[in-house]
């Protein structure tokens, strides 16, 4: 009989217009709206049921339904859209069960439920655009169904020959069986013992405080399968760029594991209470966007740093000018990708939370806050990561690039978000804050051209002859490969003081590589030239010619010969 009676509800609730109190507006009364009747066939109304306010008609409800009172809690329902012969037998059934859904689909926020008749925001920012206004119709908030939102409201209505009261919308009724199916309770918890239903602690049952654990324990042990399988595969004799990419991967495999185990046995089992859920749904949307977008950037990461490490020293050849310009957009892509991961992954769990209701919109006012606090306290590193974007689109430094910072000359090796890692000369890594290199003048001998002049000074003594260092730079330049265009070469004698004179000799070369090393052959060449000059004094042994100046010499000798005095 029971379960007739629920078919001949379920078929009554489709057509929810089917009461003979209509709903109307109240003309010039706009605080509530008007029927002739409200749930004509049930019993009177006890004297212990309050209706008169949101809150008195939300506390009735909800501490009826925690007593399990359900013929006093039926009261809070406009059962209007109920065939009047079966609304007395369906109206507990039915509370029971709206009951269950908001309990387990909401939270219940007592502050955001007025105790004024007309639901005046009397406290509300002005801001709020029903500040000062009497509201008939509220929305609670917002719940799930598998193909639309559905809205949880209550409105104040005044049938004809009764006061205004508060109670659950007809439309919030007719949507009880649909909800019910999604946030009632499962199989497994319809199957529990009574004694593991009961009430436990805050809107926790005692199921919920055995399950809760359980699913966690078993869910890191699915995370832990999945880290030594990967950990498995990696031991096998595989490529190495494939190992790398699993190594880097292993981790975020292995959350990606212990969030999708959480979420499909939380899901499938149980359905759990309605602030836990709303905690619990967040945080794992937060872990699964966090597990996929490590698993992408790593990826990417240890290709590109594998390419890299393979590639160096051809990056830095002049006809690679393009393969360093592909690098550098593939690391730009990949802060690009972080950024937009944390953006959608925040958003997502904005739509987890229901911005719309009491906890999404204190959760919201908290992000902002901590946001706040966390913006001032991390101001440098969120520098860094806009100058670590504006390197990789300017690209004043690409990968692969040579470059001159404070003195040392280095390769770029790594963009990062908040440095930039460098190789010197003598294979030191240096890490430089992208903040440090966005705002300090730093030389790029890659950028556009990598050909390089350089320059040996030599302090030589007033009697040197140039003419004949001259000719000696003159035949190391004709025989020199890595000078570039020698009509470039120069001799120049570029300043003189008491101690001599200084000559410069001048060269190109086609890359920094090439041209350090044609300078230290330029500069071996060339002291090796004036020292042999200097011994054969333009061609006699013996000679008194000069090439390097003699301070230190005439020192020496009159030390001596005060000494002997």
């Amino acid at each position: 009989m029971r379960l007739l009676t629920i078919a001949m509800a379920l078929a009554c609730l489709v057509v929810s217009g089917m009461s003979a109190g209509a709903q109307s507006d109240s003309g010039p009364a706009t605080r509530w709206f008007e029927v002739d009747s409200l749930n004509e066939g049930l019993p009177p109304t006890p004297p212990f049921v309050d209706r008169d306010t949101p809150q008195a008609m939300m506390e009735t409800f909800w501490f009826a339904g925690q007593d399990e009172d359900w013929g006093r809690a039926m009261y809070t329902l406009n059962l209007n859209g109920v065939a009047p012969e079966i609304r007395s037998d369906v109206a507990p059934f039915l509370t029971e069960r709206l009951f269950e859904v908001i309990q387990r689909g909401m939270s219940i926020d007592w502050n955001d439920y007025s105790d004024r008749p007309d639901a005046l925001e009397a406290m509300s920012s002005s801001k709020n655009p029903m500040a000062g206004e009497t509201r008939r119709n509220i929305r609670l908030g917002v719940l799930e169904l598998q193909n639309r939102p559905v809205s949880i409201r209550i409105e104040r209505l005044k049938p004809e020959d009764g006061e205004p009261v508060w109670v659950f919308s007809s439309e919030t009724v007719a949507n009880i069986n649909a909800l019910y199916e999604i946030y009632g309770p499962s199989r497994l918890e319809q199957a529990m013992p009574e004694v593991l239903r009961a009430p436990a602690f805050w809107t926790l049952k005692w199921w919920e405080v055995i399950a809760l654990p359980l699913v966690f324990l078993l869910a890191l042990g699915a995370g832990g399968v999945a880290y030594k399988s990967v950990a498995r595969v990696k031991r096998r004799k595989v490529r190495r760029i494939v190992r790398e990419i699993l190594d880097a991967v292993q981790v975020p495999i292995a959350l990606l594991a212990f969030v999708g185990v959480f979420s499909l046995v939380k899901g499938f089992l149980f359905t759990f209470s309605g602030p836990v859920s709303q905690f619990l749904g967040p945080l794992q949307t937060l872990l699964f966007v966090t597990a996929l977008a490590l698993i992408a950037v790593r990826i990417v990461d240890a290709i590109l740093e594998r390419l890299v490490a393979r590639n160096m020293e051809d990056l830095t050849e002049n006809e690679d000018a393009d393969t360093r310009d592909l690098y550098t957009n593939i690391s730009a892509i990949r802060r690009m990708a972080v950024v937009v991961a944390i953006l959608v992954g925040g958003a997502l769990i904005l739509i987890q939370t229901n911005a719309a209701q009491t906890l999404g919109f204190s959760l919201l006012a908290s992000a902002g806050v901590i946001g706040l606090i966390l913006a001032f306290a991390a101001r440098t590193l969120l520098a860094d990561i806009m100058a670590s974007l504006q390197i990789a689109i300017a690209k004043t430094a690409r990968i692969g690039d040579a470059i001159l910072w404070q003195g040392n000359w280095c390769y770029v090796e790594k963009i990062k978000f908040t440095h930039v890692q460098v190789r010197s000369w003598d294979e030191r890594r240096l890490i430089i804050p992208v903040s440090e290199l966005v705002s300090n003048t730093f030389e790029n001998w890659s950028k556009q051209d990598p050909t390089i002049v350089k320059l040996v000074e030599l302090r030589l003594d007033h009697r040197a002859d140039v003419d004949a260092l001259r000719e000696a730079f003159e035949a190391f330049v004709k025989d020199e490969e890595d000078i570039t265009d020698k009509s470039e070469t120069k001799v120049q004698v570029v300043g003189h003081d008491a101690t001599g004179m200084l000559v410069r000799f001048v060269a190109p070369a086609p890359d920094p590589i090439r041209g350090w090393n044609m300078q230290c052959r330029m500069r071996e060449h060339l002291l090796a030239s004036a020292a042999r000059l200097e011994d054969t004094a333009g061609g006699e042994p013996g000679g008194k010619a000069a090439y390097f100046p003699r301070e230190r010499e005439v020192k020496i000798g009159e030390n001596m010969q005060g000494a002997e005095g």
